[in-house]
């Protein structure tokens, strides 16, 4: 028997002066009720109610139990009704946590609206390029790229990050020609540390095909803003996610490099500590971000390249090594 249960019920009992006033109120079988009521003074070790042929009332035990039974039952109320109007208001703390690049140059701006929406919600953004404990850190959602290897966590598909690989104009002027993957043998290529086979390059041609392409180059970081910097100023060539590269390709500070090859794109997910009762703040926010990471979302941003100040997180890798498939 479930103790919370029977508290109900015998606190309906002791209002209703009646059993079976008590059934038709809880909508079940009056044998129920006296069951219940029974076994609560079983449990209890003493009688609660005395019963006689005028009715029921409560002695002394089942009086202090019922004012007792009344108070927690009211506390449960105001705890359920709490918890219903916190998620009903989007009220208290989001905390959302993703890579400092992803963070300040595309969820930050996309939450501002989400925000202005929401003006009872505080958001707490975290950006940080290490691999983050969303349940010892106390995270409701996660921004993350990359396949998802925890089962335990909830998780929901956002869209797609591309990558693309570019150069200077200047140095492809004055570089061998590029015209194949085998090209980049020959050029001075600027190496992302954070992903895995980074000195190895593939990517599918038109006919389906894979190319691998092993590279070299000055230049080695696991910090996007320094690498885009260093593609700008004509240090070599790059891979970069789409969203960093997009607003220089815009401005022709950069070219894209092998247009007829393809790199392949990272999976974009909301992740969230469990797919079991997932927050209303934690569905709102994916509903809001769904519609804005879909297509070509990149191309929705402003073009501007210098809010980069900070590296990538290392979960967000791009398969290029010859492990890819």
């Amino acid at each position: 028997m479930d103790q919370l249960t029977g508290m109900r019920v015998f606190v309906r009992v002791a209002e209703l002066n009646s059993f079976s006033r008590a059934a038709e109120d809880l909508e079940i079988a009056q044998s129920t009720v006296t069951k219940t009521v029974a076994w609560l003074e079983n449990r209890l070790g003493t009688r609660l109610i005395n019963r006689n042929t005028r009715g029921l009332t409560l002695n002394e035990a089942g009086k202090l139990y019922y004012e007792t039974c009344r108070a927690i039952l009211r506390q449960i109320e105001e705890a359920e009704g709490l918890v219903r109007r916190h998620d009903a208001e989007l009220d208290g703390t989001l905390r959302i946590s993703t890579s400092v690049a992803f963070g300040e140059a595309v969820l930050g701006p996309m939450l501002l609206p989400f925000i202005a929406a929401n003006p009872r919600l505080k958001v707490d953004l975290t950006c940080e390029d290490s691999y983050v404990d969303l349940i010892a850190r106390g995270i409701d959602v996660a921004l993350r790229m990359g396949r998802l290897t925890d089962s335990s966590l909830g998780g929901r598909y956002l869209g797609a990050n591309p990558w693309v690989m570019v150069a200077a104009p200047a140095y492809l002027a004055r570089a061998k020609p590029l015209t194949t993957p085998d090209d980049l043998g020959g050029h001075d290529c600027i190496v992302y540390s954070s992903v895995q086979g980074d000195a190895v390059w593939q990517m599918r041609s038109t006919d389906g095909r894979t190319h691998a392409a092993s590279v070299r180059g000055c230049l080695r970081s696991n910090n996007l803003p320094t690498l885009l910097s260093a593609t700008r100023s004509g240090l070599g060539v790059a891979i970069l996610p789409r969203y960093v590269a997009q607003g220089a390709l815009q401005a022709s500070e950069l070219a894209e490099c092998l247009p007829g090859y393809v790199l392949p794109d990272q999976e974009l997910y909301a992740v969230f500590p469990s797919p079991k009762l997932v927050p209303r703040k934690v569905t709102a926010l994916i509903r809001h971000l769904a519609p804005r990471l879909r297509g070509a979302w990149w191309q929705e941003r402003d073009g501007n390249t210098q809010i980069f100040s900070g590296g990538i997180n290392q979960i967000e890798l791009p398969v290029f090594s010859d492990q890819s498939n």
